[in-house]
């Protein structure tokens, strides 16, 4: 999850302007220690590359850093950047092990040409993946520079400390020398004879510490750079006609009006149709005058009927978790409760909509691109337009937010395209309508529960169906003997007809909608059987590490315990994602006339294992949390058959800066635990804990996600 800071490389231009090989990039760097580093097979990095196929992996593949002859540290990592923080957090990690301070640390992320492969930036996997063999490899670059300046100063090793950059005798402080100093002039390749050691908790000095994110200078400042910003020489702007709906074929097309515009150039390559012009407003023109004629399927499932229809095409379910007996477990249980939880599409709708800059130079092509997989773009245009991978550079800049919705790469693929075409440079910028349109959506989905719970209030009975969302989240944590958990269909990959367009990962995928509908059906569970919603949990918990985020969560709130519904308007959910366990409490108030809800104060407590990064961890708690407000009230995608009516944010409205509530964070910093995901956790807990909120304030139980003032006020008026 990094990004491409190139304007912090004294090699910046040489980089920007033309692609390079490794070969080259050697040449480059011939003036530092650059260190290799390379994991056994048994490492996450080789398992990835093993499950993904990549084949033909060079020697030097894990290069994860390089220090150069000012004493500068240079980290490459195949992840980029997209606002979560991963430009600060891994430097911190490489510091820490190198034994250098943060500021010495430069980032080139997301660069295919210099930095080792990696499947792509999504699933909170940067940290739980990436960091461990990230960790090792400065420890163990630490180690060859020990060796060196042993070497250096004529002293034993173990006579030497490391810090900041420096070497030195710890019997004679003065008799030192730095890491500079040992890279002048130098490419070393050494590597140590047995594994180097990472540093315990008690000798972090930058892990675990709350720091500022390193790019926020940028941000604020609006220096930083996205792949809209990239401009060359001669560059077209293209604007690409699009089919009004999915599923639509062309049946006629008139491109004259749009070629008698001055300066317009018109390109029509099998399916691609586009209008390109050196000022993208004239582009914008030009495109409008096209004539189109499109076959439009009729509708046969819109918003309304969808639910139906997934049921009706759903296939049988594969087992995710089971135990015990589902007939005993009924036989147990005093009271059973049957309930269907939907929930519906959801668009990614970020700040900056899909963007990438094309340009060829012989046979080599260069992408400025925004997007969460760099090396699946140089794949996708290898195999498009017939590069060989090596002459497919793809530079990633910072992106402006993706959540799932930037692994695709149709834009950097549509670009490239038209570059070859046109034989200039090409940009390809997707309009707001664009966005909303052929960006791939969270599926809708439903989830069907039978549970039964004992007189003593012990839940006995657990049978869990979840159709087209996808396991994630969808596993019990709490203690149930007799249980089934059931998969139907595998989410956004589901077989043609399913959905009438395409689908993919939104955020935590499945587990937005699997704890939206545990969480509401726990607490429907606690009220039958006249327990507070809290103890019913804990009744019913022996996870101690669910156990204890629940308790600090209900300490920080203040929780007092009362039946629901109470009039309090308070909520409670509970779910794991990535590795992490997050607690979630909520006080709503709901309006009785016009269905508004408004949260006044949001507690989230969070057991993340080690935190690297105790200022970023909030950062994406909080995050989380606002956007999570959007998916549990008001984010849903109206549509007739393939033709999509929400195009902007009139209609697709998303968190407001009206509607944030106080919001309260804590991090169960465990320094001896490995460290887990940190960017999604807190948002799937935000459509349960709302919903249980507003139950709690109104006695009205809210089935299907978003939660908008019309279906508050219908089930109102349902009793």
């Amino acid at each position: 999850m990094k990004e491409d800071e190139y304007c912090e490389l004294d090699f910046e231009e040489n980089i920007l302007q033309s692609p390079i090989n490794r070969r080259e990039f050697l040449k480059i760097t011939a003036g530092g220690i650059f260190v290799l580093f390379t994991l056994g097979d048994t490492s996450v990095l080789a398992q990835q590359r093993r499950s993904s196929g990549r084949s033909g992996t060079p020697s030097d593949f894990n290069a994860y850093l390089r220090i150069g002859e000012d004493g500068r540290v240079t980290c490459f990592t195949g992840k980029i950047e997209m606002g979560q923080g991963i430009v600060t957090s891994l430097a911190q990690m490489l510091a820490e092990e190198l034994d250098v301070s943060l500021e010495t640390v430069d980032m080139v992320m997301g660069d295919t040409n210099l930095c080792p492969w990696d499947r792509g930036t999504f699933g909170s996997m940067t940290t739980r993946f990436f960091g461990p063999p990230l960790r090792a490899a400065g420890a163990e670059a630490r180690g060859v520079l020990m060796e060196l300046a042993a070497e250096y100063l004529e002293v034993p090793k173990d006579r030497l400390i490391a810090k900041n950059g420096v070497i030195s005798d710890k019997s004679k402080p003065q008799n030192q020398v730095t890491y500079a100093q040992l890279a002048k002039g130098k490419k070393i390749t050494r590597r140590l004879k047995k594994e180097a050691q990472l540093k315990k908790a008690s000798e972090f000095t930058v892990i675990g510490k709350p720091v500022k994110r390193t790019d926020a200078l940028e941000k604020v400042t609006g220096k930083a750079q996205y792949a809209g910003d990239v401009q060359l020489p001669g560059m077209l702007y293209a604007c690409i006609l699009r089919p009004p709906a999915h599923g639509a074929t062309l049946k006629k097309v008139d491109t004259a009006p749009a070629q008698k515009i001055n300066g317009v150039q018109v390109v029509q390559d099998g399916d691609l149709i586009a209008v390109l012009h050196k000022y993208p407003d004239v582009a914008e023109r030009a495109l409008a005058q096209i004539k189109a004629d499109y076959d439009v399927p009729p509708a046969k499932v819109d918003d309304k009927t969808i639910f139906q229809h997934l049921l009706n095409t759903a296939p049988r379910g594969s087992t995710a978790a089971e135990g015990g007996s589902l007939k005993n477990g009924e036989s147990q249980s005093s009271i059973t409760v049957e309930e269907t939880y939907l929930n519906s599409y959801v668009a990614h709708a970020p700040i900056e909509p899909h963007t990438a800059v094309a340009k060829i130079e012989g046979n080599k092509i260069t992408i400025w691109a925004s997007t969460q997989s760099p090396f699946g773009l140089q794949s996708a245009v290898t195999n498009t337009l017939g590069f060989s991978a090596e002459n497919v550079h793809v530079l990633t800049p910072f992106v402006g937010g993706g959540f799932g919705g930037k692994n695709y790469n149709q834009q950097g693929v549509e670009a490239a395209r038209l570059a070859k075409l046109t034989g200039k440079p090409v940009q390809v910028a997707w309009s707001r309508k664009e966005e909303f349109t052929y960006d791939p959506f969270r599926p809708a989905a439903i989830v069907k529960i039978k549970s039964g719970v004992t007189e003593s209030g012990k839940l006995a009975l657990w049978d869990y169906h979840v159709y087209f969302a996808g396991s994630r989240g969808a596993q019990q944590f709490y203690e149930i003997p007799h249980h089934l958990t059931a998969v139907h269909g595998s989410g956004w990959r589901s077989t043609p007809g399913t959905h009438p367009f395409r689908t993919g990962p939104w955020r935590a995928p499945a587990n937005n909608t699997n704890t939206f509908a545990r969480e509401s059906h726990i607490d429907t569970m606690a009220e039958k059987a006249g327990i507070d919603p809290l103890e019913f949990r804990l009744k019913n918990l022996t996870d101690q590490k669910m156990v204890r985020v629940l308790k600090t969560a209900a300490k920080k709130f203040g929780w007092t315990p009362s039946k629901a519904p109470s009039g309090r308007g308070y909520g409670i959910a509970c779910g794991i994602d990535s590795g992490t366990y997050v607690a979630t409490m909520a006080e709503v108030e709901v309006n009785k006339k016009t269905g508004h809800v408004q949260v006044k104060r949001i507690i989230c407590a969070q057991d993340m294992g080690l935190v690297i990064n105790l200022e970023g961890a909030r950062l994406q708690m909080e995050g989380c949390i606002i956007m999570g407000l959007g998916y549990a009230l008001t984010e849903e995608i109206h549509f007739e058959g393939g033709k999509i009516l929400d195009l902007n944010f009139d209609t697709y409205e998303i968190t407001r800066f009206s509607w944030l509530p106080k919001i309260e964070t804590v991090l169960i910093d465990d320094k001896n635990a490995p460290a887990q995901g940190g960017g999604e956790p807190a948002i799937v807990t935000m459509g349960g804990v709302i919903a249980n909120a507003i139950y709690d304030a109104i006695g009205v139980r809210l089935l299907q996600l978003p939660m908008t003032p019309e279906r508050i006020k219908e089930q109102m008026i349902k009793g």
